[in-house]
């Protein structure tokens, strides 16, 4: 269907941004994380888009980046979440947060969301957990939280294979990169070397 609209504002509101395209104007849904990072009114914007089509219903939901579309779609794979719940999650959590409570086990903040009870959030947990893959956002993200206080860094493969491996066994994210860094001489080693050494250090 569409896949994106580019365009310029013409008005926002919490949940809406009309955007003129080819002189037609295009209503989008919109989180409100999405709402509030967007430029103002007059200005260019480019939004990727989900076409939710049914009889009585045509209407797209927009993302301004690829990753919060991706989860908004693997989001409304979920039994009982549909586009409207799948909106409401991302406008309590952006992308990288979803994905982080959802490989931490994290239903609390998923509830956040408007109409989504623990039971939906312990589903979507349980369906998309496996689906869901590490990525350098999220490293990145831990970093912003953590490395001030931990001098945390991920900068070289291995390092980034064994927290990933480290994560797989269980460990907070936090408690693998702190045990990473804790390694004398880490640009010798190879990730599995790294790795053992990394195990040594949580016990």
């Amino acid at each position: 269907m569409i896949a994106y609209v580019k365009g310029i504002i013409e008005e926002i509101t919490e949940d809406n941004v009309v955007v003129e395209a080819g002189g037609i104007g295009y209503n989008v849904k919109i989180s409100a994380d999405t709402a509030s990072r967007l430029p103002g009114t007059g200005e260019p914007v480019k939004l990727h888009t989900y076409t939710n089509v049914k009889e009585d219903t045509f209407q797209l939901y927009g993302f301004l980046a690829k990753k919060d579309l991706d989860i908004f779609r693997q989001c409304i794979t979920v039994s009982g979440i549909g586009p409207k719940g799948g909106l409401a999650i991302l406008s309590v959590l952006d992308a990288d947060a979803l994905r982080y409570a959802i490989m931490t086990g994290d239903a609390k903040a998923i509830t956040k969301a408007p109409g989504i009870g623990a039971r939906t959030a312990e589903r979507l947990i349980l369906d998309l957990k496996g689906k869901i893959q590490i990525e350098d956002a999220l490293i990145e993200r831990e970093i912003a939280d953590y490395g001030a206080a931990h001098t945390l860094s991920v900068d070289t493969p291995q390092k980034k294979e064994a927290v990933e491996a480290l994560m797989s066994l269980g460990y907070a994210q936090a408690e693998a990169m702190k045990a990473v860094n804790a390694i004398e001489g880490i640009e010798e080693m190879d990730s599995g070397a790294v790795l053992k050494a990394a195990l040594k250090k949580m016990f």
